[in-house]
């Protein structure tokens, strides 16, 4: 079974080796140490967890909706056209682009430095294995 270091470990739930360490130190990773010494989590344990955490912290404000990829983030720039208008987020280690209208942009406040969630939902996925 592969395992993953604390770094590789943070990398791929989006966020920084020192929380990853800080959740493992509390017990709520399950690590173990190798031959050197480095802390390890077990592939399962580290799915496990990530599908854990996805889940959130149940906060009563949230929004209902049938879109499962949500990339919580700060939005980085707005370029706004007559009609339509384009959304960058940064979420985490993602860079997202979305397309929509100026009114829609309006509507929501969306500028710089805004905290907003970016949704996707597509007919297609695609996985690569690294």
């Amino acid at each position: 079974m592969q395992s993953y270091t604390i770094g590789q470990a943070a990398r791929l739930l989006g966020v920084s080796p020192d929380t990853a360490r800080r959740w493992a130190d509390a017990g709520r990773m399950v690590t173990h140490r190798d031959e050197g010494g480095r802390r390890l989590i077990d592939g399962k344990d580290l799915a496990a967890f990530s599908v854990e955490l996805a889940k959130g912290d149940g906060e009563e404000d949230a929004s209902y909706t049938s879109v499962r990829n949500a990339f919580p983030g700060i939005v980085t720039a707005v370029k706004l056209g007559d009609v339509a208008a384009q959304v960058e987020i940064q979420a985490g280690p993602h860079r997202l682009v979305s397309l929509l209208t100026r009114e829609a942009v309006e509507e929501l406040g969306l500028e710089v430095g805004v905290e907003a969630t970016a949704r996707v939902k597509s007919t297609n996925v695609h996985i690569d294995r690294a």
